[in-house]
């Protein structure tokens, strides 16, 4: 239904603000590969499953809980090469899966990465690690406590400008902020005798949200209304 023609409508300010909250990050996501290749596919899969289960042992002795290990992504395939006059030809087999591991003594974090790189050996590859936090809650609250104020004050700054104040909240949405993971691919089996140091330093935890104000300008005899536009 169309509004009648002259109908005050309500001026409005929406802004998007922007924040982030830094602590010292107390938990530490590892993900490591495994994949063997075979002549057999069935070699190639209990290769796989050997070396998988060698790192999580290693994983283990170091203290790790079975909850913090996940398994993801098993696959087996063919490996084929094209040659000329043959075309696609089979030269053999690949198994492959992910381990997801959380590590929540960074202090011997480098250890335990060490001890997964070797216990694999040439059949693993470390996929990423991402520095984050076993439980994040307070620093989001600190995060969207910041995006709010950066919100607000972009908010007063226009409505300034339009010769107005800021009224009541007309509407709030929050937008996730995706964090993105610290590559380490292509670490070999080398790095396993030469423990990488895993420095933690700060992360931040971000927050986005966009909040919609109504404006308030002086009507006559200095009374305040919500700004309308005709």
């Amino acid at each position: 239904m169309s509004e009648p023609a002259g109908r005050a409508e309500v001026r409005t300010v929406t802004v998007t603000g922007f924040g982030t909250a830094e602590a010292a990050p107390d938990l530490l996501t590892l993900s490591v590969g495994v994949e063997c290749r075979r002549d057999d596919a069935g070699d190639a899969y209990a290769a796989a499953g050997g070396a998988s289960a060698a790192v999580t042992a290693a994983l283990r002795s170091r203290g790790v809980e079975n909850r913090d290990i996940r398994t993801s992504g098993l696959n087996v395939r063919a490996d084929v090469v094209w040659q000329e006059g043959r075309g696609q030809q089979v030269t053999g087999y690949v198994a492959s899966s992910m381990l997801s591991v959380r590590l929540r003594d960074l202090s011997a974090g480098s250890g335990a990465i060490a001890a997964a790189v070797e216990a694999g050996g040439n059949d693993v590859r470390l996929d990423g690690v991402q520095l984050g936090f076993a439980d994040a809650a307070a620093g989001m609250a600190l995060a969207r406590d910041a995006a709010w104020a950066d919100a607000r004050a972009a908010a007063a700054q226009f409505a300034a400008l339009a010769g107005a104040e800021l009224g009541e909240v007309v509407c709030v949405r929050q937008h996730p902020v995706p964090s993105a993971p610290v590559p380490v691919g292509g670490m070999q089996r080398a790095f396993a005798t030469d423990s990488m140091t895993v420095e933690p330093g700060e992360s931040g935890v971000s927050a986005s949200v966009t909040v919609e104000w109504e404006l308030l300008v002086e009507a006559a005899g200095g009374e305040r209304d919500v700004g309308r536009q005709r």
